[in-house]
């Protein structure tokens, strides 16, 4: 499932190189933090590899 907005995909990036080992998991904050706990790696990488132009900045609510 790729993101559905640009913060959505920043986090996923960030959450990507803590599970890689990039970055510490003490770095990480808010959904990023959620995101490396509760996905896989694969999950990972496919939400972040969106287009980003294609993104809105934030996703609308409902």
């Amino acid at each position: 499932m790729p993101a559905k907005s640009k913060k959505q995909q920043m986090a996923a990036g960030a959450a990507l190189s803590a599970k890689r080992g990039d970055r510490s998991k003490a770095s990480l904050k808010g959904a990023s933090r959620q995101m490396v706990e509760s996905m896989s790696k694969a999950e990972l990488e496919q939400m972040a590899c969106a287009k980003r132009s294609e993104l809105p900045t934030r996703k609308r609510a409902n």
